[in-house]
């Protein structure tokens, strides 16, 4: 499953809400799903789990859709599962049940236990058929898990936990059974209707309706299953495989939007082809299908041959989609593609190995991403979110390990650190073993695991037998939360022409785990000459010299050095970000410079950048007016002239975000650090309008509009120099952002226009263009979702202000995510305005996120963790937040969801 994120892709939004929102649209008019559980339950931790009791081989599923009253019949194979004699406990929530038989005998309510969340049948049975008869309610299903209705479209989610509102089931993911679903539904309502596998029969029934009949021939957990029924249209197209089978491809959506599924069709198919060419895996159903949904929790779902997925991830055209978008549709096609495999033929034995499919499957779309772009821009994009986002987490009161060891409510666990930081141990993986050595592993992996359901210590367990390596410690990755820090100091001997590192490291105290071990690092890293080049010297004890090495740190204190090293070199450290870890080195200015304007390694060099704009923001904090160090002006007007991939350029000028910054500091100063950022971005402005102004004009292109790298970095080098000279208050800056709206080329240079009018424009600019885009756009709500992010994203301090104007718009609506997300998640996103000293938008989050809890609480419980680390601030920010929380804490009736996370919030 591809998880919901900052910009709605995978990555959990860590986002807040308004409370001034009007009651009407945050209370009681919203009818209540009953998403509580019935008592906050006791934490589930790894070393208590057990094989279930029972194993169900096969289901039959029978859907009778309706407006009201939907009613599900299950047929169960049941087998015990070893030699017992507990009874049968089936999961279930919000189900009524009409009937249950055990080997066609219908059961009385004295031959069972019914509870809100268990249903339990006392049986001396081995192998039995259980059938049971339950009312669901999709319509009244706000929470969007388990079956639901969405507009006029029923879908499914089911991961993690979803399926047990849907009938009674042993749910969890290391109960593998064939599926055959029947789903009768209306005809003219919902003429397409879908389920996992092949289409087997198809007829016509009485009163307008019909049933369907699928099956799927490859065993899955419940997770896996979906449905679908709408009035949808379809794109379809085919796919030969290196076989030579030909698999039917299909994408539904609304009529309306079925044009602007073109991209996504065609990601999919450089999908399939990168799947088989790079790891041997072929798509084995002969159909896939995809549909879009408009009201998702998450970003998509790999059901087994019918993928769901927010419309935000699928629907684009150049007129409605930016270069992001675009750029994030091929990869979360692929994610949830590359799944087949990486998740639904070789599946979690439990939810606390989540990384196994979710880290892996990531490591495999990053690469396919940079495959199909830039490896150096793609592995730059995935190391700033990672630091900002996940090693923030880290740092927080919901640090975990990739592998959890405990946990409430497993949805609050689809974060940063089981994908990301799980990818990049695949990763870390990867590098240790060696690309052929690597691929062979995978291999075994598939071949020896497939219609299993498996941990990550049988995916460490193939990198070892393959590699022969032995892997014991490197498991410690999944098993201790934190963010090591790596530090490193270099000694040069010149008579001896000798070089050595010393290398320390240390992971800091996390929740629940005050001690570490040492972890194995692989350092990639080259010594360079003063001219950038990488030196050709010798590791001590080795017999081979080369330009660059990878260092495998195991101890907590260890040195390398290196021989035959003809004069002191500046080490180009962690290269490609080979290992997830904080780097400290005593980098001179000049050394910096260097790295950054000679390192052949992209990442370097846009670390280099980074760690020059964090010591003059920092100092810039600390003394406002503070001189900026020597040559630094000079090495960005040198990289502004230069040659470079234009994407490249823009990501070396890039100053670091604001909460990244603070994540730098003791006490985060949230108006420093605004205000010595925004000092900056205006002095390089005015400094180099001229070369800027140059620069915008040979990027201008009239050339059709193409979602490929190369353009995608002119535009965002443009857009980037355009927006400093709008800060900065260049009046033919906003000349070109009016001329640049107007000529509505391509909607990431609309975007920008609007973004840089409404955040430094005049307010007549401003009212102007936010007019004309709702006129544009106000029939196609992911567009619409933009104009809301964009206000909530503006810098100025009324934006709370605005944001509860916007609520009340008639295109708001509570109910739906993306909607949310793009209006409040924002707000909570945007630092210096949240974090205003009022404490209004704390408020806000508080109310919202009580709202919610009612309504959503999956979604709630995302938007809460922005304030999990409340204790970054200032006394007087700490103080408000924290009473916020514990407004939260006593809601009554509270989730599971925000339970936990509040609990090990203001229990720190």
């Amino acid at each position: 499953m591809s998880i919901d994120c900052l910009i709605l892709l995978k990555y959990p939004s860590i986002t807040g809400l308004c409370c001034g929102v009007a009651a009407s649209r945050l209370g009681t008019s919203i009818p209540n799903d009953n998403t509580m559980k019935e008592a906050q339950p006791a934490a589930i931790r790894l070393v208590d789990y057990t094989p279930p009791d029972f194993l169900i081989s096969a289901v039959r599923l029978q859907f009778d859709l309706r407006d009201q009253g939907t009613r599900v019949r299950s047929h169960l194979s049941v087998k015990r599962n070893g030699q017992h004699q507990r009874p049968l406990c089936l999961d279930g929530e919000q189900l009524i049940t009409h009937a249950v038989s055990l080997n066609g005998e219908q059961l009385t309510t004295a031959d069972y236990a019914l509870a809100p969340t268990c249903l339990t049948i006392p049986t001396a049975l081995d192998d039995f058929v259980l059938e049971t008869e339950v009312e669901i309610a999709p319509e009244a299903n706000s929470a969007l898990e388990g079956l639901y209705r969405s507009n006029d479209l029923f879908c499914t989610q089911c991961e993690a936990e979803g399926f047990r509102r849907i009938t009674w089931y042993l749910d969890r993911p290391d109960v593998m059974a064939l599926f055959e679903t029947s789903i009768e539904a209306d005809a003219m309502r919902f003429p397409v209707v879908l389920s996992n596998g092949n289409l087997i029969a198809q007829e016509q029934l009485a009163d307008n309706r019909q049933r369907v009949l699928w099956q799927d021939p490859f065993p899955k957990p419940c997770y896996l299953f979906a449905l679908v029924a709408g009035d949808l249209a379809m794109l379809e197209d085919s796919f030969r495989t290196a076989s030579g089978r030909v698999v039917t491809l299909r994408i539904y959506s609304e009529p309306d939007n079925i044009a602007r599924c073109g991209f996504a069709m065609e990601s999919l198919k450089k999908a399939m082809r990168w799947d088989e060419e790079v790891y041997g895996r072929e798509y084995d159903l002969d159909i896939f299908m995809i549909v879009a949904v408009n009201d998702f929790n998450m970003g998509a779902m790999e059901n087994k041959g019918l993928n769901v997925f927010n419309a935000k991830l699928l629907l684009a055209d150049a007129a409605t989609a930016t270069d992001a978008d675009y750029e994030n549709i091929e990869a979360v096609v692929a994610h949830e593609y590359f799944h087949n495999w990486s998740g639904n033929r070789v599946t979690c034995r439990d939810w606390f190995q989540l990384s196994l499919k979710e880290g892996f499957t990531v490591f495999r779309d990053q690469e396919f991403s940079a495959d199909m772009r830039s490896p150096g821009l793609k592995r730059i994009e995935d190391v700033r979110m990672l630091r900002a986002h996940q090693f923030a987490e880290d740092a927080s009161p919901m640090a975990h390990p990739v592998r959890p060891d405990a946990y409430v409510e497993i949805n609050n666990f689809y974060t940063l650190t089981v994908y990301e930081k799980g990818a990049e141990l695949v990763r870390m993986l990867a590098h240790l073993l060696g690309r052929d050595a690597f691929r062979r592993a995978t291999d075994l992996y598939f071949e020896r695991h497939d219609g299993q359901a498996v941990t990550t210590d049988d995916f460490v367990a193939c990198m070892a037998e393959i590699s022969g390596r032995d892997l014991t410690q490197f498991k410690r990755w999944y098993a201790q939360a934190g963010t090591p820090v790596l530090s490193v100091k270099a000694e040069y001997d010149a008579a001896a022409q000798r070089y050595q590192l010393h290398c320390t490291q240390h992971t800091p105290p996390t929740y629940g785990q005050p001690d570490k071990l040492p972890v194995v690092i692989p350092i990639k890293m080259a010594l360079l000459d003063d001219e950038g080049r990488a030196m050709h010297c010798q590791l001590a004890n080795s017999t081979t010299s080369a330009d660059a090495f990878t260092l495998e740190m195991t101890d907590s204190a260890q040195t390398f050095v290196f021989a035959a090293v003809p004069s002191a070199p500046v080490p180009s450290l962690l290269r490609g970000f080979s290992a997830p870890v904080k780097l400290d080195f005593a980098y001179s200015t000049e050394q910096l410079l260097l790295l950054m304007a000679k390192d052949s390694d992209d990442f370097v060099r846009w670390d280099a950048a980074q760690t020059l704009h964090q010591r003059v923001l920092l100092a810039q904090i600390a003394q406002p007016g503070a001189p900026l160090p020597t040559g630094y002006l000079d090495a960005l007007a040198a990289v502004l002239h230069a040659d470079d991939d234009p994407a490249l350029v823009s990501e070396l000028l890039a100053l670091p975000a604001e909460s990244y910054l603070g994540d730098l500091m003791p006490v985060v100063d949230v108006d420093g650090i605004h205000a010595a950022r925004s000092a900056l971005r205006q002095q390089l402005a005015t400094t180099y309008q001229d070369a800027m102004l140059d620069k915008i004009a040979q990027l201008q292109t009239t050339t059709a509009y193409q979602p490929e790298h190369r353009q995608a970095g002119q535009r965002a080098l443009k857009n980037q120099l355009l927006g400093m000279l709008a800060e900065a208050g260049q009046s033919q800056a906003f000349t070109m952002v009016q001329a640049q709206y107007a000529a509505q080329h391509n909607m990431t240079d609309v975007l920008a226009a609007l973004s840089i009018a409404v955040n430094w424009g005049s307010a007549a600019l401003r009212e102007t263009l936010l007019t004309d885009f709702v006129q544009r756009w106000s029939k196609l709500p992911l567009v619409m979702d933009k104009w809301f992010a964009v206000q909530a994203a503006a810098q100025q301090m009324d934006v709370p202000e605005r944001v509860q104007q916007l609520a009340q718009h008639a295109a708001f609506s509570l109910r739906n995510p993306n909607r949310v997300r793009a209006l409040y998640g924002t707000l909570a996103a945007n630092q210096v305005v949240f974090h205003r000293q009022d404490g209004v938008a704390y408020r806000m989050l508080a109310d919202l996120i009580i709202a919610l809890n009612s309504v959503n609480p999956q979604i709630a419980a995302r938007l809460l963790r922005g304030m999990s680390r409340w204790e970054r601030f200032d006394p007087a920010r700490q103080e408000r937040l924290r009473a916020e929380l514990e407004r939260i804490r006593i809601t009554p009736n509270l989730s599971t969801d925000i339970h936990e996370i509040i609990n090990r919030s203001v229990s720190q």
